[in-house]
């Protein structure tokens, strides 16, 4: 059995990377995708700000190097597999990318002693010095700082040469719609490298909040984990007992009242529900607040003022995350125990003279949780648990919530932030769900 956990332990890595793989690609194709967002986002900032370049104008106002910096930024200069290993931190990103043209300086400006047909002279972004790169049959030949003449790569500065057919190439590829390119000189482009990615804890930056997706995602987190804990406790609390009274009380009219009662709201979805309760119980009777967590005084109330409205402003949100899991445990247990009630082993404690009582509780009962004990290890998603709908209509700053806004924004760091977080917690839980089945029933052997 031993082996077999292991195994699935060691299956949960490659699982992780093919979901997150074919997310990644999907977010590079999809109509409107991060690209075209990011790129038009970049447009209206510059108009707004007012930063308009010398340079040829293109999209949105942008010049084209205002353009390439935000490729380069988030990676969309790459192709999809280097972009998604540099994501996972298995390539380096670059970054500090200089660039300078080469033969776009006279000999007057750059002094003698200079071909300046084959030399470029940048000055390096995030360091302020200054360097010359030359070229010589269509390669980098040297690379080396302006005034002490040391070689770049001495402090980690890397070089690559770009032809005109790459630099068009890139044009194409970012005006799709243009048949064209336009005619571009030969440049030298210098960088440095860093590993920052999931391997190394960097999960990115938000490209709409321009936050770190770690931090936003631990900021949620309280919130999840919270209403994760009450609808389990509520759900378990509520569930159990309803499907052992429905079992004892088969076909009564407790039994029938009940299933229609849980099934009526396990068919209502939860942000229905959310809306229909706002607006009466929220805007015509005033009993509950309308919208967030907390009250805007919230930080002024003591601790058990801060209790009471807490708990009135989560009222009616649980009562949305809760109400559509009651059928499916209720069923569930009370399935199974009248499954166990009339085994043989049950009626034969009662001919012995077991009490009916111990006969349910002591014997049917325990057999009867094994079934529910393989949706124990769902509950390691209370740590991102939440419904986006639910808290997109309370306006609950949950996990939810966040990746709604992602979504909708085509916010990919915090998508595949938030999608990395939740898929390994799930395999997981799928994991921690077959150990407490093999803990709790002997008969279990996974081999």
């Amino acid at each position: 059995m031993k082996r077999y956990f292991l195994r699935r332990l060691l299956l949960i890595p490659p699982t992780l990377l093919g979901i997150t793989l074919l997310v990644f690609t999907i977010t590079r194709f999809v109509p409107g995708g991060p690209g075209e967002r990011m790129l038009q986002q970049a447009a209206r900032g510059a108009d707004q700000g007012g930063k308009r370049s010398t340079a040829t104008q293109t999209q949105g106002g942008m010049s084209e190097e205002q353009l390439e910096e935000v490729e380069e930024q988030f990676g969309l200069d790459k192709n999809i597999l280097t972009g998604y290993a540099q994501w996972l931190g298995l390539l380096p990103k670059e970054t500090n990318i200089s660039k300078a043209e080469f033969g776009a300086l006279d000999d007057e400006s750059i002094g003698g002693g200079i071909d300046p047909d084959n030399t470029a002279i940048i000055v390096l972004r995030g360091d302020g010095r200054m360097a010359h790169v030359t070229r010589k049959d269509g390669v980098v030949a040297t690379a080396v700082f302006a005034k002490s003449g040391a070689p770049l790569a001495s402090e980690g500065w890397k070089v690559r040469y770009e032809t005109e057919t790459s630099r068009q190439q890139r044009y194409r590829k970012r005006n799709s719609g243009s048949d064209e390119a336009p005619t571009y000189a030969p440049r030298a482009l210098v960088y440095q490298t860093r590993f920052t990615g999931l391997l190394q804890g960097n999960l990115g930056r938000s490209t709409s909040y321009n936050e770190a997706v770690g931090s936003m995602i631990l900021a949620r987190m309280p919130i999840a984990v919270y209403f994760g804990l009450l609808t389990a406790l509520l759900t378990y609390a509520v569930c159990l007992p309803l499907g052992v009274l429905k079992a004892l009380k088969h076909r009564t009219f407790i039994d029938t009242a009940s299933s229609v009662l849980i099934f009526l709201g396990y068919s209502i979805p939860g942000f229905a529900l959310g809306a229909i309760l706002l607006v009466y119980f929220g805007a015509r009777l005033h009993w509950f607040p309308l919208f967030g967590l907390t009250g805007p005084d919230f930080d002024q109330l003591d601790a058990w003022a801060k209790l009471k409205d807490l708990a009135h402003h989560t009222v009616l949100p649980l009562t949305c995350y809760a109400i559509g899991s009651f059928a499916m445990l209720t069923m569930m247990t009370k399935n199974n125990l009248m499954d166990n009630l009339a085994a043989d082993y049950v009626r034969t404690a009662v001919a012995k003279g077991v009490s009916f009582k111990r006969a349910v509780f002591g014997h049917a009962f325990r057999n009867s949780m094994i079934p529910v004990a393989t949706s124990l290890g769902s509950l390691l998603e209370i740590f991102i648990g939440g419904s986006l709908l639910v808290e997109t209509v309370f306006d609950i700053q949950g996990f939810g919530l966040l990746q709604y806004q992602a979504m909708i924004a085509r916010d990919v760091p915090v998508i595949m932030g938030t999608l990395v977080i939740e898929a390994f917690l799930m395999l997981l839980g799928h994991v921690v769900s077959d150990i407490i089945v093999a803990m709790v029933d002997p008969r279990i052997k996974f081999e």
